[in-house]
């Protein structure tokens, strides 16, 4: 008996409020499968190319408070 059948046999024993419940979730499941996507390894690096003369890593935590925004 394959896995559709298998459902189906314990699907129809149960009463109609148990088995609405069993949809709704295999509904979720299948929602849920399709909004769950994979990140993409592939990364343009050459944007940040063209910012990287503006920041050299290194940075003052004390200038960071100094800004006219935060006063």
């Amino acid at each position: 008996m394959g896995l559709a059948e298998r459902l189906y046999e314990l699907v129809r024993a149960m009463p109609a409020e148990k088995a609405a419940e069993v949809l709704d979730f295999a509904e979720y499941v299948k929602e849920r499968g399709t909004l769950v996507t994979r990140a993409s390894r592939d990364i343009d690096f050459s944007v940040f190319d063209q910012v990287k003369v503006t920041y050299d890593g290194k940075f003052n935590r004390e200038e960071l408070y100094d800004r006219d925004c935060l006063r």
